[in-house]
């Protein structure tokens, strides 16, 4: 309850800041301290940095950027303008959709690789891409340009994309406010001082605090027991012993567990309002060794019973997503009432009209809809576009009760349940199965309560054997998730900057990154050890002053002959040779160190003590000086490096006074984006791809964007498509061996080898061949062949900008024969 003087505080506020108050008493849920905070920096004229736990609601703060940009009229030619960039394509959709419902079609635009609607609106939803190659192309969009919401701006950190983020916050125009949104990082302030840097005033809004409590349960057996010891009725940060016992086996008996009663007595929400009567039910033997898994019907029994539906299930494998939807299937279970069966109906034969009657089937469209109706669906990168955009909206709608999903589910995409429940504390990242991070643990079960809707959120564990509840305690607690930068200089970028700014200014430029930043900050830490180490050495040197003469020199003579003594002892297998040879070394030594005057003092011993101290912080104090030598610049170095690869392949000339220009080809290049960049250049200015028609040209496009999995065997010649494909993909192949070997030459890590494995299939499909054939031809789900066909018109449009002539007209042919069917298919 507010006192009297909050009310004023709060009163003299939305004096200071009446647009934000008026943006405030709008919504339909009363904004939290942290929105507030967000939205009134905004409106003083200053950029922002939001960190919030998922779900806590950080796009308000994005959605007043906006707000504040439709109330400026802007001149008559370029009115006041916003974008709001994300990470990936779908919430791209899913942003796009939501400011068009606030404002109308006419005034929101969307601009993905493979979408273009209405790109010249007030209000534009994006990828973060798509705006990096705009400032870039110094495209006509910017002009008006007042804010750009960056959302998920922890992506920062992917490996592969991140470095995109830090252009577009580098490059964007000084006059655009910037409004960046995070998860919750443990080095905000660290973001936030580089952003302060970088773009100017920031302000640093933290929260750590969800909008709905969080409860923490195991599933053990059939039972929920709280992760965290609650015998009182509050909640507290030790572990349940309950659980403890379990994992120790010596016994089970639940008495003093009142959630868990709770739970198997008829309903979580009924629970709270009916007394408990008494606390004495045995449960099971004490002796079982083994506690075998509930299957996924049983599990959402519990929940449903428990009023704990709707609720996600993250499973971290497709596979197992699919066949989770299936128990449940062959279970018989019906989670639907007839009127929501009916419902779901109609919202699938709206959204999915577009497809072809001939791909339902292959999609598996029937079986898919028939688990809809029982309220149950698969969530993954897999899947049809389409079919998880309508797994999202009826899961958002209620209709859908129960979604077994991947770990991407909880990237940004919003899509709250009441409860989540993992059934694995590990996932596969690729090379070996790791246990997840407590940052990722934070990310999935941030999913966990619907704000406006649920009192509390619920996460819940599924006990494996072996489990300790302590580490699943000490991963829910736990909230240390740093952002640390993957920026690296790109050839594209290279010759973007140079172009822009000329080479000393682009080193300047890409100085002011991140990355550099963290790296300078660490330089600061390891120079004030250095300081530190050095008046210690300084005193260390003072105690072995000898009066006799030089004891350090001495010293010096002593460890080498000891540290030779020793490896004489250690290396018996040594030549004759090499043994006489260190003997009389040994011999040398010794003679020098007697005949040396520090030998014959009373104190040696106590020097040599100092000696020794003075010696082994000098080596930590050498390799600290070699540490900072290493991180000055770090990010300068490697663009040197790029520079020098550009230079050699006459992408770029070098005048003999270090000034950079572009020749025809690096102007050329600043076009083509992509981790191919390079190769894709080269290719061009080679020629290699000339004699190619449409569906060969496509092909070979999909070799340079498909990565493939890790124990994928290749297609084999005799799949690949005959003629001059196969000349031109040997060709690639051998120009890409020559980059990867000159790359390296200049300390450069290179990249992967071209991959064919798809290239047979999307032949296939650009010639017009149906669904079903491409797809067994593909060996993988419709979804990933979507995607990977969409990367595959991205760089085909590129083509048809940089190619230019018959190449160029063929790239369009090219990319229209892949655009048809499910790959031109969008419910946005």
């Amino acid at each position: 309850m507010s006192t009297p003087a909050d009310s004023y505080a709060d009163a003299q506020e939305a004096r200071r800041h009446p647009v934000t108050d008026s943006f405030a008493q709008a919504q339909r849920f009363r904004l939290d301290p942290f929105q507030l905070a967000g939205c009134r920096a905004l409106e003083d004229g200053r950029s922002v940095l939001v960190a919030a736990p998922t779900g806590a609601g950080k796009t308000i703060v994005g959605e007043f950027a906006v707000h504040l940009a439709m109330r400026e009229p802007g001149d008559a030619r370029h009115p006041a303008k916003a974008f709001y960039t994300t990470p990936m394509k779908a919430l791209s959709n899913q942003k796009f959709r939501e400011l068009q419902d606030a404002y109308g079609a006419d005034e929101v635009g969307l601009l993905t690789g493979d979408t273009n609607i209405n790109g010249n609106a007030r209000v534009v939803v994006m990828t973060t891409e798509v705006l990096r190659n705009m400032l870039y192309a110094g495209s006509p969009a910017l002009r008006g340009l007042r804010y750009v919401v960056m959302d998920e701006v922890h992506y920062l950190a992917d490996r592969f994309r991140g470095a995109v983020w830090e252009e577009v916050i580098i490059h964007l125009p000084a006059d655009v406010r910037l409004v960046s949104l995070s998860a919750t990082v443990s080095n905000a302030e660290e973001f936030g001082d580089w952003l302060d840097t970088v773009r100017g005033d920031t302000e640093v809004i933290v929260s750590e605090t969800r909008p709905v409590p969080l409860e923490q349960h195991v599933l053990v057996r059939g039972d929920l027991l709280p992760l965290f010891d609650d015998r009182a009725g509050i909640a507290t940060a030790q572990v349940n012993q309950e659980l403890m016992r379990i994992r120790s086996f010596k016994g089970s008996n639940f008495e003093n567990n009142r959630r868990s009663h709770q739970f198997r007595s008829g309903g979580y929400e009924a629970s709270r309002r009916r007394p408990h009567r008494g606390n004495t039910r045995p449960v099971r033997s004490a002796h079982v060794r083994r506690i075998e898994r509930l299957d996924r019907p049983d599990v959402i029994d519990i929940l449903e019973r428990a009023n704990l539906l709707p609720a996600i299930f993250f499973v971290f494998s497709r596979v197992g997503c699919d066949a989770a939807v299936q128990q449940v299937r062959r279970s018989g279970r019906r989670l639907t009432t007839p009127e929501e069966r009916a419902e779901i109906r109609a919202i699938v034969d709206e959204r999915t009209r577009a497809l072809l009657d001939e791909d339902l089937a292959v999609l598996g469209y029937w079986e898919w809809m028939e688990n809809l109706e029982r309220g149950v669906a698969a969530h993954h990168a897999g899947l049809l576009p389409a079919f998880k955009e309508v797994v999202e909206e009826l899961f958002q709608r209620k209709l859908v009760k129960a979604v077994f999903a991947t770990e991407t589910l909880a990237l940004g995409i919003n899509m709250p349940a009441r409860t989540v429940v993992l059934e694995k504390l590990e996932k596969f990242n690729g090379e070996a199965r790791v246990a997840i991070t407590s940052g990722e643990y934070t990310q999935l079960t941030g999913r966990a309560g619907r704000r406006g809707i649920d009192v509390e959120g619920h996460a819940v564990v599924q006990w494996t054997e072996g489990m300790d509840p302590q580490q699943v305690a000490a991963l829910a607690s736990r909230r240390t998730y740093p952002l640390n930068s993957s920026f690296r200089p790109t050839y594209n970028m290279a010759v973007n900057l140079i172009d822009q700014f000329g080479r000393e200014k682009a080193r300047d430029v890409l100085e002011s990154s991140f990355a550099q930043f963290q790296a300078d900050r660490a330089v600061v830490g390891l120079a004030r050890q250095v300081r530190d180490s050095e008046e210690s050495l300084a005193g260390y040197a003072k105690a072995m002053d000898c009066d006799r003469g030089d004891f350090r020199e001495y010293s010096s003579i002593r460890r080498e002959l000891s540290d030779l003594e020793k490896l004489n002892r250690k290396d018996a297998n040594a030549s004759r040779s090499t043994r006489d040879r260190r003997q009389k070394h040994i011999a040398d030594l010794r003679k020098r160190m007697q005949r040396h005057s520090c030998h014959q003092c009373a104190e040696r011993e106590q020097h040599a003590r100092w000696a020794e101290r003075y010696f082994r912080l000098k080596r930590t104090v050498d390799g600290l000086r070699r540490q900072i030598e290493t991180r000055t610049g770090t990010v300068a170095r490697v663009f040197d490096r790029v520079v020098d690869v550009l230079d050699e392949l006459d992408y770029v000339r070098v005048a003999a006074d270090g000034r950079t220009t572009l020749t025809a080809a690096g102007r050329t290049m600043r076009r083509i984006y992509g981790e191919r960049d390079l190769l894709v250049a080269e290719s061009l200015r080679l020629g290699l791809w000339s004699r190619l028609d449409a569906a060969s040209l496509a092909a070979l496009a999909c070799c340079l964007v498909y990565e493939p999995r890790r124990d994928e065997a290749g297609p084999g010649e005799r799949r690949m498509p005959k003629g001059p494909f196969r000349e031109a993909l040997a060709a690639t192949e051998e120009l890409w061996s020559r980059l990867d070997d000159l790359e390296r030459e200049h300390k450069l890590p290179g990249s992967e080898p071209v991959a064919s494995g798809l290239a047979p299939a999307m032949h296939t499909w650009a010639r017009g061949m149906p669904l079903d054939r491409v797809l067994v031809e593909a060996d993988m789900a419709a979804g990933d062949f979507v995607r990977w066909a969409k990367q595959t018109i991205d760089l085909l449009d590129q083509l048809t900008i940089v190619a230019g002539g018959d190449l160029a007209r063929t790239a369009r042919t090219g990319l229209d024969a892949v655009r048809r069917g499910i790959v031109a298919y969008s419910s946005v």
